[in-house]
């Protein structure tokens, strides 16, 4: 019993470490002690804008909030400033109106892509043909969740507008970390909850890449804080780094599962380019060969030659790589040579984060993969979107940059490990977090949500996750969905409204 008490005290010493990194929270703006001279300028005070937006035939009402939330230390000194957007149903009452909150990942990425994804503006984005100089054509998102939830979405600090007060060396010790971001940001929530007058409301938390990472973390850290979370979305969750690096990068270590996990995609990237119907049906087989032969014979090697030519004509034929590559890589196909491989007669390659997404090869005779992801290049294009947003549509201008992705943030990102006990990477928990959450709270929801081509956050590294909790903990209440796109699969509006139908039964059903 001591020992079990001892170790519930840790947990909750790491849940609330904000106390002793000195961030008590944040505090609204106008409740902020005096700051030195030029403050204000650099940030200006929120606005709220009164908006329509048509979907399924109705006309709804709404107001559009763009403003800061204040982020203190224990003196009562801001820290920083954290920039988010809002999107509220006018003539709705806050007791039973669910909120949803949304992050994106990187770390080092802003909330704009989500935004522009389920708010209810958006723009053409995430599709062949689309770059950084698309234009800007605004339009009512047919596939918006304001119907049936408010929506807030927040842009950490180093990101969006959201900008430190201190110095870089602080900065990165108080922000820029795995333990620190759960613990702000779980702080956050609370305080716009708070300040807004709706802990009854039903709330959601949304995370998307590595925000599929820091929400399950997030929704225990919100719960030692009286705020009990009703369903959380994972978007393309990375949910393990000891399975696959962030850049694709295979671990170097004997488990086979980074390529295990990736075959489906690549299987579900042939399907799609032969004009097949991606469908659970279809998918079948790629997946359980994936984790039955093919995982048995790269565990085997070369002890097994018969099973080992098997092997290579089952993933040629799953793939569209020639079998004398697949030979000669063992039938380990990094997703780099993959990626090159199977577009190298065209003179394109393919990109991580929606497979059969392909554009011209810069350096064709290089040994390896140069210059940007086309993907990446929406970044660009979604920052661009947000900022004209924020500055022409709602009139919102602070003087900074608007960052919807800072390569700073993550290259001084301190990943380390959460439990002196276990010493093993916080990355590698995360998802036992929703198995815990789902075990403590029986009403909590949870959906997985991924895209069939995305190799950066693989489909089946999630079915494989939720096939790891047990059926007495998750019973109906965690779901699996697998939908036609890449990493922001809802930019296929087919997707986008499949995936918003389906995310609209989880609130019904965790009402």
């Amino acid at each position: 019993m001591i020992l079990e008490l001892t170790r519930v005290a840790r947990s909750l010493a790491r849940l609330l470490l904000p106390m002793s990194l000195g961030l008590l929270g944040t505090m609204a703006a106008s409740a902020a002690p005096a700051q030195p001279p030029g403050l204000e300028s650099r940030f200006p005070p929120g606005v709220s804008v009164s908006q329509t937006v048509r979907v399924g035939g109705k006309v709804l009402r709404y107001q559009a909030h763009a403003g800061w939330l204040a982020l203190g230390d224990h003196t009562g000194r801001v820290i920083a400033r954290m920039s988010y957007v809002s999107f509220i149903l006018d003539g709705q009452s806050s007791a039973r109106r669910p909120v949803t909150f949304a992050l994106n990942g990187g770390p080092g990425s802003a909330s704009a892509g989500l935004a522009l994804g389920i708010g209810p503006k958006t723009i053409t984005m995430g599709v062949q043909g689309t770059g950084p100089s698309s234009p800007l054509d605004w339009h009512d998102n047919p596939a918006t969740w304001l119907p049936f939830t408010d929506l807030v979405f927040l842009d950490p600090v180093g990101t969006g507008y959201s900008r430190s007060l201190l110095s870089p060396k602080q900065t990165i010790a108080h922000f820029y970390g795995t333990d620190q971001d759960v613990n702000y940001l779980s702080r956050v929530i609370f305080d716009w909850l708070k300040t807004h007058k709706r802990m009854d409301s039903p709330k959601y938390l949304v995370g998307e890449s590595y925000g599929g990472f820091r929400t399950p973390l997030m929704v225990e850290n919100l719960a030692f804080r009286g705020v009990g979370m009703s369903g959380l979305i994972l978007i393309s969750p990375y949910l393990d780094m000891s399975v696959l690096t962030p850049t694709g990068v295979h671990t170097g270590t004997l488990s086979p599962m980074s390529y295990v996990i990736s075959l489906p995609s690549m299987a579900a990237a042939r399907y799609e380019r032969e004009g097949k119907k991606l469908t659970p049906q279809l998918m079948r087989g790629a997946e359980r060969y994936a984790v039955g032969p093919y995982i048995t014979a790269l565990l085997n090697g070369t002890s097994d030659p018969a099973g080992f030519e098997r092997m290579v004509k089952r993933v040629a034929h799953y793939t569209g790589v020639p079998e004398a590559t697949v030979r000669a890589l063992g039938g380990r196909l990094s997703q780099s040579v993959f990626l090159r491989d199977v577009f190298r007669n065209q003179g394109t390659i393919g990109s991580r984060y929606d497979i059969d997404w392909t554009s011209p090869d810069p350096y064709p005779w290089s040994h390896r993969p140069r210059g940007e992801d086309m993907v990446i290049s929406q970044l660009s294009l979604e920052g661009g979107a947000m900022t004209d947003f924020l500055s022409r549509i709602l009139g919102w201008t602070p003087p900074e940059q608007y960052w919807n992705y800072n390569p700073e943030v993550s290259a001084h990102w301190q990943y380390g490990p959460r439990s002196s006990e276990t010493a093993q990477p916080a990355e590698t928990q995360s998802f036992g977090a929703v198995d815990r959450s789902l075990a403590v709270d029986p009403h909590l929801r949870v959906m997985m949500a991924n895209g069939y081509t995305d190799l950066a956050c693989p489909f089946m590294m999630s079915r494989l996750a939720a096939d790891q909790i047990p059926p007495a903990v998750k019973g109906n209440r965690l779901q699996l969905e697998v939908y036609p796109g890449g990493h922001e699969f809802y930019s296929r509006p087919k997707s986008a409204l499949a995936f918003e139908h389906d995310v609209e039964a989880l609130y019904h059903g965790g009402s």
